[in-house]
């Protein structure tokens, strides 16, 4: 029987995408979330590419999960698995970390900036797209969508200023822990 070995660079990874996606849980001002920079991060690190897309995901869903059901369970009717918004919030998170494939060939800062930038602005555009054509806020014209978008500006300097900041502890974390630990260099998943 062949014996399996541990990775240790998977499992730091994970955990720290999971530490960050359970950050959510803490107080913070609206939109200040890890979301991209989870996205982002998966895509730089894990070498396989299914895998970078489903440890993010997988994450953010658990802590969507204790969420909603704990601090906005008062919104919900029982239990709920899923929220409105939820396949446009986890489609853009998807397109970020693929967009991290690309960008983040090389974990240099000005490629984690730009992509963060670029993470911020797709969450920004595609989520109150799926706000203004799900919700019963807005007209369902052009100037109902203009008004979903100008309604969502103050809120978008905290996810620009979230994904920097989470983008710099969860990048800088890992570059740290492979400087002092060479181990975590090399993985096999």
């Amino acid at each position: 029987m062949k014996k399996q070995k541990i990775d240790i660079r998977f499992g730091v990874l994970s955990l720290l995408v999971l530490f960050a996606a359970f950050s959510r849980i803490i107080p913070h001002p609206p939109n200040f979330a890890p979301i991209g920079a989870m996205a982002l991060f998966g895509s730089a690190y894990f070498s396989k590419k299914h895998i970078a897309l489903i440890i993010p995901v997988l994450s953010m869903w658990l802590s969507d999960i204790v969420i909603n059901n704990t601090i906005y369970a008062q919104y919900f009717d029982g239990f709920t698995f899923f929220y409105q918004g939820f396949y446009w919030t986890y489609l853009t998170f998807v397109l970020i970390g693929l967009i991290g494939f690309f960008i983040l060939k090389r974990t240099k800062p000005h490629n984690i900036l730009i992509a963060s930038f670029s993470a911020s602005i797709l969450f920004f555009l595609i989520s109150n797209f799926g706000v203004w054509t799900s919700g019963t806020m807005y007209t369902k014209d052009f100037n109902g969508l203009l008004t979903c978008y100008s309604t969502a500006i103050p809120f978008f300097k905290n996810t620009l200023v979230g994904d920097l900041v989470y983008c710099g502890v969860l990048f800088g974390s890992f570059e740290f822990a492979q400087y002092k630990i060479p181990k975590l260099k090399t993985s096999t998943i």
